[in-house]
């Protein structure tokens, strides 16, 4: 049966018999009817539950005319920025602007304004004074409270504030839109609101039967009374045991948070993914060559979310939450099935994932009865006694995927966690991994090497990624495989300071890696370290944490990580000799740059070749064994006093 999109035009609307949407859908992204778009999916459940829902995709937002296109929809609107906060999309990390947006069409930048949802919204309102305006998507979620802005360097209020929306859902909201928009048809009984989970809404009073948080004015300016709000925000992210809370926004406005939204089953979430989508852009898009977003997911399956890694840096606990949600395998075979019959499917599935692909099931039975808990994390600083480590159904799923017509190859493209994989007593899914499900390079994401970082971040120590490099190593030994291995890193996380990155230098300097890529750490809202980057404080132990800064630091952290470019290596010898580490300048083989003195080099060691890292097999033993032990006085090395 051909699939139909939801109206864009008024003439659409008028040819299925309406007279005016109930709904119009105001979205930041391109309209790609693809269930790995937040707004197909909330379209699709309203449509399923009766409601008329007409699409405004990238409205030109410079006066409010665009958001008159349908008129006034009998009930509502609805808004988000997209898939990405719109700032993100927007700035680099050094808060220059993208010259491109793969949601738009063609990839063309700047169809969407800074702050969407704020903009969309104001823009409504213009239009229409009182309509309701319910808000959702990753910058509404993320931003439901007073929250550190990057990009203004201060603390912003509730973006529910600044919206004037009438509503926001946070975290995934299937459960919670379906509800909402019955609450508005049903005639938006005030008294209503507080049995609807997964929403924030505005009060003239304090709710005294809610968790008081540090009130706005508090927070802006008080890092520590910040740090304890977000702790108590972070900890009650959690839909077993998190309590309802409330924040003072200014004089008689209060925001009031309910409970975070139930898990759905797996038949809940199955049902989710067979809803009737396109799985195409709109057609209007075609002349400009499509949404560059698409070609990443066209052939994807989404089989999981939640995760219960918990990095700090990862926002995704504040989204999505720590309870792991998956679909079953006949539902995951049956999307396969749909894909080997598409059109331009040229035989290869090209990720079978979520947050973190290998995590199909909570972490412990605890979990769906107490809740995660609250001061304990499921992987960091070792795995839990308590949790269950099996990768028994992700095999046979993929056994399946792999065996069905028409399937050439079945990759996984999403994050794996290795220390789970490592906890696995049981060798067959990365063996099975390695010979099956990657295309000639694993990549994964130890981050650092450096003890205290990896304790701000979260992250498993440097013995448990060195165990895994050997073992990926010695398994394509065995297979007869030549398998690269390529690892994210961070620099200027909180509390990595110049030794700590001298420390990461040297390890890649031992370990003959290069990277050709660096990733600097993006203050981005709702997560741990955005905190701790704004207040200089762990909120976990409110001990002072080291934050690099001005564009100089983070710019030595990232030249240490490649010290060997000759454009890097200026800033590499300023960056040691801040450090007092000038025994790492010069022509010996423990050094990573050289004087300033030209002087030829001599020959590179015995397995520090000069390819890139993604030319460097890992079945290279100097490559898989792990630094030598000289490397672990640079733990010692204490910061240069400033």
């Amino acid at each position: 049966m051909h699939q139909q999109f939801l109206p864009v035009t008024p003439q659409e609307v008028a040819q299925r018999g309406w007279d005016v949407p109930d709904f119009v859908y105001v979205c930041g992204d391109a309209y790609v009817d693809h269930p790995s778009f937040g707004h197909a999916i909330i379209s699709r459940i309203l449509e399923k539950a009766g409601y008329r829902v007409a699409m405004l995709c990238l409205p030109p937002w410079q006066d409010a005319s665009a958001f008159t296109r349908f008129g006034r929809p009998r009930l509502g609107f609805l808004v988000t920025a997209g898939v990405i906060d719109s700032m993100v999309n927007h700035y680099t990390v050094a808060k220059k602007r993208r010259s491109e947006d793969a949601y738009a069409p063609g990839g063309k930048g700047g169809m969407r304004p800074d702050r969407a949802t704020i903009v969309y919204c104001n823009r409504i309102r213009q239009a229409y004074r009182d309509v309701p305006i319910l808000i959702g998507g990753v910058e509404a979620s993320l931003r439901r409270f007073s929250h550190y802005d990057y990009w203004d360097d201060k603390v912003r209020h509730s973006i529910l504030v600044d919206s004037g929306a009438t509503l926001l859902m946070y975290g995934m909201g299937e459960t919670s839109i379906v509800e909402c928009a019955n609450w508005v048809a049903d005639g938006m009984d005030p008294a209503q609101l507080r049995r609807i989970r997964g929403i924030c809404y505005m009060s003239k009073t304090a709710d005294t039967s809610c968790i008081q948080l540090a009130s706005h004015k508090e927070v802006s300016q008080d890092k520590r009374k910040y740090a304890e709000a977000f702790l108590t925000q972070y900890e009650e992210q959690d839909p077993i045991r998190g309590k309802r809370l409330c924040q003072q926004q200014d004089d008689d406005r209060y925001l009031i948070q309910n409970e975070p939204c139930l898990p759905l089953s797996r038949e809940a979430l199955d049902a989710v993914y067979e809803l009737p989508y396109t799985r195409r852009w709109h057609p209007m898009y075609d002349k400009e060559g499509g949404i560059p977003a698409l070609a990443e997911v066209e052939f994807s399956i989404a089989s999981t979310r939640g995760c219960f890694g918990s990095c700090s840096f990862c926002a995704i606990t504040f989204h999505q939450g720590r309870i792991i949600q998956s679909r079953s395998p006949k539902s995951i075979l049956k999307e396969g099935r749909l894909l080997t019959r598409l059109p331009n499917f040229k035989g290869y599935i090209h990720d079978v994932g979520g947050p973190t692909a290998n995590f199909r099931q909570p972490a412990c039975d605890k979990q769906l009865k107490c809740g995660a808990c609250k001061n304990k994390q499921c992987l960091y600083p070792r795995p839990c006694k308590n949790m269950h480590v099996s990768h028994d159904e992700l095999i046979d799923i993929l056994r399946q995927l792999r065996s069905l017509p028409k399937v050439k190859k079945v990759f996984i493209r999403s994050g794996l966690r290795y220390d789970y994989i490592m906890a696995d007593k049981d060798p067959t899914f990365l063996r099975e991994l390695c010979k099956h499900h990657i295309s000639g390079q694993l990549k994964v994401a130890p981050e650092h090497v450096c003890p205290y970082v990896l304790d701000k971040m979260g992250k498993p120590g440097r013995n448990v990624y060195d165990a895994f490099v050997q073992k990926y190593a010695r398994i394509n030994e065995q297979l007869g495989l030549k398998q690269y291995l390529i690892p994210y890193l961070m620099s200027s996380h909180p509390g990595s300071d110049l030794n700590a990155a001298i420390e990461l230098a040297c390890y890649l300097r031992d370990t003959g890696f290069y990277p050709d890529q660096v990733q600097d750490f993006y203050p981005t809202p709702g997560t741990l370290s955005t905190c701790m980057f704004y207040t200089g404080l762990d909120p976990r132990s409110m001990k002072p944490v080291f934050v690099a800064r001005s564009p100089e630091e983070k710019a030595m952290q990232r030249a240490l990580m490649q010290f060997r470019a000759p454009r890097n290596q200026p800033l590499v010898r300023k960056a040691l000799r801040l450090a007092g580490r000038d025994d790492l300048i010069g022509w010996d083989r423990e050094c990573l740059v050289p004087p300033d003195s030209p002087r030829k080099q001599p020959a590179p060691r015995s397995g520090a070749s000069k390819t890139t890292a993604r030319q460097k097999p890992v079945s290279d033993k100097k490559t898989s064994k792990a630094p030598a032990k000289r490397s672990s006085k640079w733990a010692k090395a204490k910061p240069k006093k400033r």
